[in-house]
């Protein structure tokens, strides 16, 4: 990520003419310059060969470029009464074995209570696999039964981090309807069965946040990207992610850095890389261990696993306009995870 600016040095341009320019001292103005350029164009009192000058990524004359921090140059998260449309794309990839899938969720906001945002979410299209409508009997389960979770309710903490499902009692209440929808189309014990393992999520409080919580859509939009970054935009953030089934997801140590300035499209620009960074060895994730099962006073981090996140808000708002996740783990075969989600219209 660019950590400078640059500035063409016009005739009769002086060194207290672009501090005064940028709202910077002279000395500020020098010092940043002599630590970026080559020793040859470095600035004692004034120019003399010098045909660009080096700038604090922050030294812009037009100040709506600056994204907008709150305190302690936190991220700020401020969605009140938003109502967007993301179309979704989850790619999901065991070894050479890859299965895309498609469909479109509406994000509305309801509130704000108790440090809480609250979100309405509901999926406003069909469901599509490998570029086709879903059309394999397991599939189509999948989604028909699902649809007794929309639309859902969700809560979401100050960070943009999804917190917990806010509207559970109500599934019940829709399950009949969901239920007859199905057997009207389909039967058999596959159809029974399926119907029994929803409902065992449905009558466990536990399952049904677990269930939730798996969705990799709702983890992504809500990762928790609104933090507090230091003097050089830059924060490190130690994140789970249901790249795996277990009941303990893999712990992540991530990167993460921000542009002070919003780019050509007015977006703010937010990269991470990290690695895996867990305790449990490659063994304890085949056989599902919640923790490693070997004790240690120093163990030696897991690290065969990548995180990786691309986000662009939009500059206003500062809400997601697109965001990309990427998340793999080395188990007995590389698993991998990918998400995009992008804005379809401004508004709905």
């Amino acid at each position: 990520m660019q950590k400078f600016n640059k500035h063409i040095i016009q005739p009769g341009e002086t060194v207290k003419s672009i501090a005064n320019l940028y709202g910077l001292s002279e000395e500020s103005l020098k010092f940043f310059h002599n630590n970026h350029c080559k020793v040859e164009d470095s600035i004692l009192i004034n120019f003399t060969q010098q045909k660009e000058l080096f700038l604090p990524r922050t030294a812009v004359v037009d100040k709506n470029k600056l994204v907008k921090f709150g305190h302690g140059n936190r991220l700020i998260f401020q969605p009140e009464n938003s109502l967007l449309k993301y179309g979704t794309i989850i790619t999901i990839e065991n070894n050479k074995h890859k299965n895309e899938i498609k469909y479109d969720v509406s994000v509305r906001w309801i509130k704000y209570e108790s440090g809480f945002h609250f979100f309405e979410i509901d999926r406003t299209s069909n469901l599509f696999l490998n570029e086709e409508e879903v059309n394999e009997i397991a599939d189509l389960l999948a989604y028909k039964t699902s649809k007794v979770l929309y639309p859902m309710q969700i809560s979401v903490d100050q960070k943009g981090q999804f917190n917990n499902i806010e509207n559970a009692d109500i599934f019940k209440e829709r399950w009949n309807d969901v239920k007859d929808e199905v057997y009207k189309e389909f039967e058999g014990d596959i159809v029974d069965e399926y119907c029994r393992k929803i409902e065992a999520v449905l009558d466990e409080p536990n399952s049904l946040f677990i269930f939730i919580k798996n969705d990799y859509f709702i983890r992504t939009l809500f990762f928790g990207i609104y933090q507090k970054f230091n003097q050089n935009y830059q924060t490190e953030m130690t994140k789970t992610f249901p790249v795996i089934n277990n009941a303990v997801e893999p712990n992540y140590k991530i990167e993460v850095e921000i542009d002070p300035l919003k780019d050509d499209y007015d977006l703010i620009n937010i990269v991470g890389n990290g690695k895996l960074h867990d305790e449990r060895r490659r063994y304890d994730f085949i056989n599902g261990a919640p923790f490693s099962l070997i004790i240690e006073d120093n163990p030696v981090m897991n690290d065969d696993g990548n995180f990786r996140l691309q986000y662009y808000l939009n500059g206003k708002t500062q809400l997601p306009e697109s965001l990309y996740l990427e998340c793999d783990i080395n188990t007995e075969k590389r698993k991998k995870i990918s998400v995009v989600i992008a804005v379809m219209t401004e508004s709905i």
